[in-house]
């Protein structure tokens, strides 16, 4: 079958299509034809050696969709022609940028059948990312008020929908007219230029002074003294990723602030989440974006486009 994989850390064009042999599922373990993976920001940090010490060589793709072609002699759930989309691919288990990929049972759900293949490869890790954010540690309320930075991204685009659908009023930030105008189609009650010079302000004027329960962010190292000047007292923010830099502490006292961050790694079974995504999808509540798709040759490109930032959603290759 053919694989991109990177023989050696570096730049985007060290990602190349490989033949190499399909993968035969372990006891626990599902083989899926896969139709269409996504590009996580984890890839790219993986790939270039910022994250984590990989066997090389290695095959990217921590999430994506695709058919059950068999199944290993402990699986119940599944079976093959089932459709079904992953998350959480284990950095040491292959990943989806591939025509196959042998993939636990346990980070697999059933695709709904009115969902694209593009859609089902390019929400696994992003939906499973806010919905954990949103649900599970925040327990974001009817009538809250969320502010998710970088709504147009992977995982904002996912948490507007999902927050916006349980009732919460969804401030989110974006770079361009379009971009926010998207993501108020999406559910966003108010969609803001991340660069603004009066950001905190107008997230305050948005709540008549409130602030928000809870903060959603990606960049914490350059926002957290925003979030805490926008958070209400007894609020949440929550990182999904980089450090949690050093910061004047009065504002965390004075409002009894969470600081909570999330890291998937550690939320290794996926199955109740990815289902609660696929009764989203299925309801058309929840819609993944797809901005670009790639050929498997073009890999390389997705790597560089995600960098360069500018759309809406996901990127997604298709074996």
């Amino acid at each position: 079958m053919r694989a991109v994989r990177y023989h050696d850390h570096g730049s985007a064009d060290v990602l190349q299509v490989d033949e190499v042999d399909r993968p035969t599922p372990g006891r626990d373990d599902v083989l899926v034809d896969i139709r269409a993976a996504s590009v996580n920001r984890v890839d790219v940090m993986l790939r270039s050696g910022q994250y984590g010490d990989l066997p090389l060589p290695s095959i990217p793709g921590g999430d994506g969709a695709g058919v059950v072609a068999a199944v290993g002699e402990d699986v119940e759930a599944f079976e093959p022609g089932d459709r079904v989309f992953a998350s959480g691919m284990d950095r040491s288990e292959g990943g989806t940028f591939a025509e196959y990929a042998a993939i636990p049972a346990e980070k697999l759900a059933r695709l709904p059948e009115n969902v694209s293949w593009t859609a089902g490869g390019a929400i696994g890790n992003v939906g499973a990312t806010a919905w954990t954010a949103l649900e599970e540690l925040a327990d974001v309320q009817a009538g809250d008020r969320v502010l998710v930075h970088g709504g147009s991204g992977g995982v904002g685009h996912a948490a507007v929908q999902i927050a916006a659908h349980g009732g919460a009023e969804v401030i989110t930030t974006a770079g361009s007219d379009a971009a926010r105008d998207r993501l108020t189609d999406l559910g966003a009650s108010v969609a803001l230029d991340y660069d603004g010079d009066s950001l905190a302000e107008d997230v305050l004027a948005a709540t008549d002074g409130a602030g928000v329960e809870t903060v959603l962010d990606h960049r914490l190292e350059e926002y957290l003294n925003l979030d805490l000047s926008v958070v209400a007292e007894g609020g949440t923010i929550i990182s999904t990723m980089g450090h949690i830099p050093e910061t004047n502490g009065r504002p965390l006292y004075d409002k009894e602030v969470t600081v909570q961050p999330l890291k998937m790694d550690n939320h290794p079974t996926r199955r109740p989440t990815l289902d609660r995504l696929a009764r989203l999808m299925r309801r058309d509540v929840l819609t993944p974006v797809v901005a670009d798709t790639y050929p498997l040759k073009d890999t390389a490109r997705a790597h560089q486009e995600i960098l360069a930032g500018g759309y809406v959603g996901k990127l997604v290759v298709t074996p």
